[in-house]
């Protein structure tokens, strides 16, 4: 019984933590990337995709899209290059790790990266 239990215990962690829920590639200008936590100190960092969008009538906000890197070269590569334009592969989780980074959504490889064309 005990042995069961422990099987379907590790399925549910597995599915709600471990299995990769989707991915994709996002588009942005590179906000910024900051490595912060309290006990596990993680790679944060914030897109902010081209278009607007209306969260409520009368008012205007940018899609952003807010994510954690897991790899150390990669965030290093991103912070020293911010502010220019990405096309970023992530992986999305149902739920955050916190030793993952406080996202469910983790940049794994920048696809493109490029200079931000004045007037973009």
């Amino acid at each position: 019984m005990i042995i069961i239990l422990v099987i379907i215990g590790g399925g549910i962690f597995w599915w709600n933590y471990l299995f990769v829920f989707g991915e994709g590639v996002k588009s942005g200008q590179l906000n910024y990337v900051v490595k912060k936590g309290n006990l596990f100190k993680t790679y944060e960092g914030k897109l902010i995709q081209s278009g607007f969008r209306s969260q409520a009538a009368g008012s205007i906000q940018s899609y952003e899209f807010e994510f954690s890197i897991a790899n150390d070269s990669l965030a290093n590569y991103l912070m020293n290059n911010s502010g220019n334009y990405y096309d970023l592969h992530y992986k999305e989780y149902k739920h955050a790790l916190p030793w993952r980074g406080f996202s469910p959504y983790i940049v794994d490889k920048i696809i493109k990266m490029q200079p931000v064309q004045p007037g973009r």
